[in-house]
């Protein structure tokens, strides 16, 4: 196996290892080396699917599979059970992030709404609630998004804000800015 380098040549040093959903390949001073990765059997992957639906705890998952601990544990050390256990975990915070960025906005809109209300503590801690938010946009398949600080009449979802709770937002900084004198 060989790899193109920028200059368009073959460099068969660069890489050390090559994986593929079935076998890894090693480079060395020798040569190279294939081996054929260990698949999961049904069992194993019956055991990560169901850890992942939230209907039974780890050890009932295990009961049900007739797992021993001994044996889960066996399991946790093989690579090839860390990798597909990772790539569950990391679908799974994908979708939470994607929920959260769903309903996003509406939680925005509401606090918003809260700094009009005519309790004053429920107001203020609703601006200082927008005052923290930052917009996030961070994942492990993308690249974060720089952002500044909000400017005046800038929201943290992106609107203006009306002149009325530009003040009020205002408003609560400076009181909060006064309870944190050095």
């Amino acid at each position: 196996m060989s790899h193109p380098t920028s200059s368009g040549t073959t460099d068969y040093a660069e890489a050390s290892e090559i994986r593929d959903a079935n076998h890894e390949i090693r480079f060395g001073p020798e040569g190279y080396s294939m081996t054929k990765k260990k698949q999961l059997t049904k069992r194993q992957l019956a055991v990560i699917a169901e850890l992942f639906t939230g209907e039974l705890d780890e050890q009932a998952v295990l009961e049900k599979h007739k797992v021993t601990p001994a044996q889960f544990e066996k399991w946790q050390s093989e690579p090839a059970f860390i990798e597909q256990l990772e790539a569950r975990i990391a679908a799974a915070y994908r979708q939470s992030a994607a929920l959260i960025a769903r309903y996003a906005p509406l939680a925005a809109a509401k606090l918003v709404a809260l700094t009009e209300s005519d309790k004053e503590e429920t107001a203020r801690k609703a601006c200082l609630d927008i005052l923290s938010l930052r917009p996030t946009g961070t994942s492990t398949l993308s690249t974060a998004l720089k952002t500044g600080p909000l400017t005046t009449g800038e929201s943290a979802c992106g609107g203006p804000f009306s002149p009325e709770t530009a003040s009020r937002l205002l408003a609560a900084l400076a009181e909060n800015e006064e309870g944190c004198v050095p």
